[in-house]
């Protein structure tokens, strides 16, 4: 049969829609290859979120480097990119995040010298379909698709429209299947997990502290739970209930927030529909009742109209908070946003105020780091590192670096010696009775 690559851009969603697509096209009996050089068609699960610049230049190099094979554009594709993409290969199908079940038909139609266009709006249950996981101890789950909200600057609703929420009988079947198949971490995943359940009846109270405990409740084992990005404004309805579930040991404690500014006129010109006030008092709120939580954000700098106090108001706001992770990102407006009908700032301008927010962001990274020396305690290794190493998570879900030889999924007793400001470095205490395996080439 016909041997597939694929290539995946963007979130942990597209990855579980990679993962999916790999799944399909397994089971219908195609070959998935980990190099494109071995393909006979490549398929490029491509991210536009943060523009097209990036998709169209994986594009441009796939069809460059191999002109002779067929190639699938698949994941968050625009209106807009569509031309742009058809610029650079005619022949490309296409097959946008709506339709990724219709994979194996766009992949036989290619084979056959046909193009296939896959990009209607098309409600599917993706927690139910079938993969090949690129980590075997992190099972990726969505949970819905689309989005409650329509920001000014984002895309997100273009791309994957209106909120859709998979029922939970589906979720927790997906969960268990992972945990049977020895998946040591689960990630719930979505646009924004705090919109799960608001497209359904008000009384049918089908809302993610609901579906929380319906996991945590029925589904049985050794695992972790890490949930995706929550809008804060959906945080403020249910944390309370948020909360009290962290307290679960399977809970990672780590909990990502995005605020995107730190200026309350910013954040009602993006759409926010909430203020930094109920930012502030989420934030605390958890840290008191969730010890040594990891609290993660991003911010956007240079946003239209973002006066220099304004962008201050951000930095104070970092300094204020000191998150753990910071996702930073320069303004850059997508098509058909209110946001890029706005009056831009000049590109010097946002690269400096993002220099000045990493330089102050560094800085507390690197003393929030520091405090965890001398900590011991259990991490999970569930990634390869650089130079011979391992990387695990511990309860906070904050990356470890450790030597040894260790498998994927084993858990280990670590003692933490020394930080930078994107990781722990640990020695290992005690290493339980496993088999060790001489290779180290996992898929």
């Amino acid at each position: 049969m016909a041997k597939i690559y694929v290539q995946t851009h963007g979130c942990s969603a597209n990855l579980s829609e990679s993962e999916a697509m790999m799944g399909l096209l397994s089971n219908a009996g195609f070959q998935i290859v980990d190099e494109m050089e071995y393909s006979d068609i490549n398929i490029i699960n491509i991210c536009t979120v943060k523009g097209p610049n990036v998709p169209l230049k994986e594009i441009q190099k796939f069809t460059e480097q191999f002109p002779d094979k067929k190639l699938i554009v698949a994941g968050c594709i625009t209106r807009d990119i569509i031309p742009l993409i058809r610029n650079i290969n005619q022949e490309a199908s296409l097959i946008n995040t709506h339709n990724i079940h219709r994979i194996c038909e766009a992949v036989e139609e290619a084979l056959h010298g046909n193009v296939l266009e896959a990009l209607t709006q098309e409600r599917i249950i993706k927690a139910e379909l079938p993969k090949i996981r690129t980590n075997k101890v992190i099972g990726i789950v969505p949970i819905a698709s689309g989005c409650a909200d329509f920001c000014t600057y984002c895309s997100v609703k273009l791309i994957k429209g209106n909120i859709f929420s998979y029922p939970e009988p589906y979720i927790i079947n997906e969960v268990k299947r992972n945990i049977e198949q020895n998946c040591k971490e689960i990630w719930l995943t979505s646009q924004d997990n705090g919109a799960y359940g608001l497209d359904k009846d008000e009384r049918d109270e089908r809302k993610l502290p609901k579906l929380l405990n319906e996991i945590l409740e029925k589904v049985n084992g050794n695992y972790k739970i890490r949930l995706g990005m929550i809008n804060p404004r959906h945080i403020i309805e249910i944390i309370d209930e948020l909360i009290k579930i962290y307290q679960d040991e399977r809970m990672f404690k780590f909990l990502h927030i995005p605020v995107e500014a730190g200026n309350n006129e910013i954040l009602g010109k993006m759409k926010r529909k909430y203020t930094i006030h109920d930012f502030r008092q989420i934030v605390d709120k958890f840290r008191r009742y969730v010890k040594d939580i990891t609290i993660a954000t991003d911010m956007i700098v240079g946003f239209p109209t973002e006066t220099e106090l304004q962008f201050q108001d951000s930095l104070h706001l970092v300094q204020e908070i000191k998150p753990d992770v910071l996702n930073i990102a320069r303004f850059s407006p997508r098509p058909n946003t209110i946001a890029a009908k706005m009056g831009q700032l000049h590109g010097n301008i946002k690269k400096e105020r993002s220099r000045a927010l990493t330089e102050l962001f560094t800085d507390i990274a690197l003393k929030q780091n520091k405090k965890w020396i001398g900590w011991k305690g259990k991490i999970i290794i569930d990634e390869i590192g650089k130079d011979n190493t391992w990387v695990g998570r511990n309860f906070a879900y904050k990356p470890v670096i450790v030597r040894g030889n260790f498998n994927l999924g084993d858990e280990i007793e670590v003692e933490i010696k020394d930080n930078t400001c994107y990781d722990l470095r640990a020695d290992v205490l005690d290493v339980p009775n496993i088999e060790i395996s001489v290779e180290r080439n996992f898929t």
